[in-house]
């Protein structure tokens, strides 16, 4: 087989899974992993796929449209619950939170620490469904247009979140990288923002599908992060450019999770 015709099995096969891994296509094809490797460099080069560490996903592009709510707001990936766990590790009794609307915001609640008394302001409605039954949390919804995702992120987001001091906030993003974290619009961007200005830390969380990429919309420098908490499978060289800029950056394990 020519290099070209692997290569478009590989992208065939990447568009069908949404992830390679370097080693199960080296198998897969009977040729070393470095040839691989090299395949999937080359790939990248061409705008065809993201090389993550030891495999590849799909190409991202600046402008991505959310995941739908049934979509984001479901059960979670196995790196998403470790990032959550270890994020809400950094919680203390009586804190002021705030958790957005993005997929790895809604795996905090998972969680929470059970009993533990809180303040949690929200911009996001299935978020406060959710809070609403804990009693020993008082949850503030952010005001605002609601849009069909159920979450708020305008003007009157913005001046409503500014009547408050935030004990520590949890930043996600479409794109998070040495160039900063990204959103999918301008909104959301300046809303992030919004809510950046008013917390005394801030924690950034991202998997490796974020990791590296940047969105439409910048909404903050990477050097505003306190801590980044990403995943095992995240690009190794993602988080060097990251720590070279001073942004200390935390790994979770996959098998933390299932402690």
């Amino acid at each position: 087989m020519f290099a070209e015709e692997r290569r478009v099995k590989i992208l065939s096969l990447l568009n069908q899974e949404k992830r390679v891994l370097a080693k199960d296509l080296a198998v897969k094809f009977q040729i070393s992993i470095d040839s691989i490797r090299r395949d999937l460099s080359i790939m990248e080069e061409q705008g065809l796929l993201k090389k993550t560490h030891g495999g590849a996903i799909p190409a991202s592009h600046v402008r991505q449209s959310p995941a739908p709510p049934e979509l984001r707001y479901g059960n979670g990936t196995p790196q998403g619950h470790a990032i959550a766990k270890l994020a809400v590790s950094y919680i203390r009794e009586n804190q002021t939170v705030f958790i957005g609307s993005g997929s790895l915001s809604y795996l905090l609640l998972k969680h929470l620490p059970e009993g533990m008394p809180l303040t949690v302001l929200t911009n996001c409605m299935r978020a406060a469904d959710v809070l609403r039954e804990r009693d020993w949390i008082d949850t503030y919804f952010i005001g605002g247009r609601v849009k069909p995702s159920g979450n708020i992120t305008d003007a009157l987001a913005n001046e409503f979140i500014r009547q408050f001091k935030i004990d520590i906030s949890f930043a996600t993003g479409g794109g998070i990288s040495e160039n900063g974290i990204s959103m999918a619009t301008p909104e959301v961007a300046a809303f992030s923002r919004a809510v950046s200005a008013v917390s005394r830390q801030l924690i950034g969380l991202a998997t490796h599908h974020t990791l590296g990429n940047d969105a439409f919309a910048k909404a903050l420098p990477i050097e505003e992060l306190d801590l980044l908490i990403t995943d095992e499978e995240a690009d190794p060289e993602a988080i060097e450019r990251i720590r070279a800029l001073g942004v200390s950056v935390i790994v979770a394990h996959t098998e933390d999770e299932l402690v």
